[in-house]
């Protein structure tokens, strides 16, 4: 929850021409809030970073206050979506069920989801890591076509922190991951603080396909290092 709308211009005028060396391989997303990305749709138009949002309701309408549907985001162009993130299963009592719905209506409407899983401190010192995520899976892809599908792996417990995933712990967890999918081609990514100081770290290692990105993706300058990762 940051950026008003001119905030978020003034912000691509200083990201976008960072990427004019950015290999073409490298996708690069942006997920604002849902009141930016009317501008930023317009504003990306032509250019090479995609539109996400951050949640959509399973519903294509009705009386869900405070909802967003899928057909609201493709209007305005936006081609992602972040299903099940930390923050809405720990603040706003999302479920396992209510994200394997989200991520199924997004993919009838043509979305690709961006599904996040992962575990807090509490679960990892209880060494309840490997069962939670396997749980999660298990639930949350019931129906869902894993070629249309990309995972973010989540350590709760080092977002915001202090405490930190190393790079081979996490490489070995979202091994983990890709082991319990149908289509071992799922792009997974690792986001727990993210930093233009650990990026080509995470990067080198062997399952680790992309970041997803909270604080460090903020400030156009920081960002674009970490989109630029070496």
């Amino acid at each position: 929850m940051f950026k008003t709308q001119a905030e978020s211009e003034e912000f691509l005028r200083g990201f976008l021409p960072e990427l004019e060396e950015t290999p073409s391989i490298r996708e690069v997303v942006l997920c604002p809030p849902f009141t930016n990305l009317n501008v930023m749709s317009k504003y990306l138009h032509g250019s090479r970073v995609g539109l996400g949002a951050q949640n959509v309701h399973w519903a294509e309408n009705g009386a869900y206050t405070g909802e967003i549907a899928a057909p609201m985001l493709l209007e305005i162009g936006v081609r992602y979506v972040i299903i099940g993130h930390s923050e809405r299963r720990q603040y706003f009592g999302e479920t396992d069920e209510t994200v394997n719905l989200r991520l199924k209506a997004a993919q009838n409407y043509g979305l690709t989801p961006i599904l996040c899983v992962g575990e807090t401190k509490q679960q990892r010192d209880a060494g309840e890591t490997e069962k939670l995520i396997s749980y999660q899976l298990k639930h949350d892809l019931v129906d869902v076509d894993q070629t249309k599908l990309v995972i973010a792996y989540e350590p709760i417990w080092a977002i915001g922190t202090g405490d930190t995933c190393e790079s081979a712990e996490a490489n070995r967890v979202i091994g983990l991951i890709r082991s319990q999918l149908t289509n071992d081609k799922v792009p997974i990514q690792y986001g727990g603080s993210v930093k233009p100081n650990n990026i080509d770290e995470i990067m080198a290692q062997s399952e680790i396909d992309g970041v997803l990105v909270g604080g460090a993706s903020l400030e156009p300058e920081s960002f674009a290092r970490i989109v630029n990762y070496q």
